[in-house]
């Protein structure tokens, strides 16, 4: 009788333990499936763009390399006297109001919109003009093909209207960490108080 009643003690043991690596199963399974869920793109995501793009050091990548990033995001070219120096003051502005704790999780990125002079040299040289040299700051040069497509999901419009200068629009973008549009500021000098409100929401 003795022998019967632990054997019934065992296989319930085996029985809890079985279940119990089940149930550890069934949550793995559902936790990786909340994972993959959660780095799926969305249709909306410039992730999804094929372009290809050189840094100012020379580096080529894709926008999904910058994934799991807030960006904000400017057209300017370098040789720019006018409109551009003020957009650079004002991304300059958007970073400094951003408390510390945030801070990293921020890119901030110039894409150049006159790539046959803003070569890779001239991104960096450009940087370090503006003391614009830590890894938060990235400076991107595409090809042209690439930069129009680029500008038109932008809603950046921009014209050559000589050998040297651009009119182009002025309009400073950000995008969520799957590379969503979620806010954009028109205007130079302008209220930059929901670009830095949007920017905080979304960093973690």
């Amino acid at each position: 009788m003795k022998n019967l009643k632990y054997i019934l003690i065992a296989i319930s043991l085996v029985a809890m333990s079985c279940n119990n690596a089940v149930k550890d199963s069934e949550d793995i399974s559902e936790n990786n499936t909340e994972e993959s869920k959660s780095n799926v793109i969305s249709d909306m995501s410039i992730y999804n763009l094929p372009s290809h793009w050189t840094t100012q050091d020379g580096a080529d990548i894709e926008l999904k390399e910058l994934e799991g990033k807030v960006l904000a995001m400017v057209m300017i070219y370098t040789s720019c006297q006018a409109a551009c120096p003020r957009l650079v003051a004002d991304m300059r502005n958007i970073e400094k109001q951003i408390p510390n704790d945030k801070k990293d999780d921020v890119q901030y990125v110039f894409v150049s919109i006159d790539p046959e002079t803003d070569t890779p040299e001239r991104l960096k040289a450009f940087a370090k003009e503006n003391q614009m040299e830590d890894d938060k700051w990235l400076f991107l040069r595409g090809s042209e093909e690439d930069t129009r497509e680029f500008a038109a999901v932008l809603a950046v419009n921009y014209k050559q209207i000589s050998p040297i200068d651009f009119s182009h629009s002025n309009i400073i973008s950000v995008f969520n960490q799957g590379g969503e549009l979620v806010h954009q500021q028109e205007g130079l000098g302008v209220d930059n108080k929901e670009t830095i409100q949007a920017i905080i929401e979304l960093a973690r």
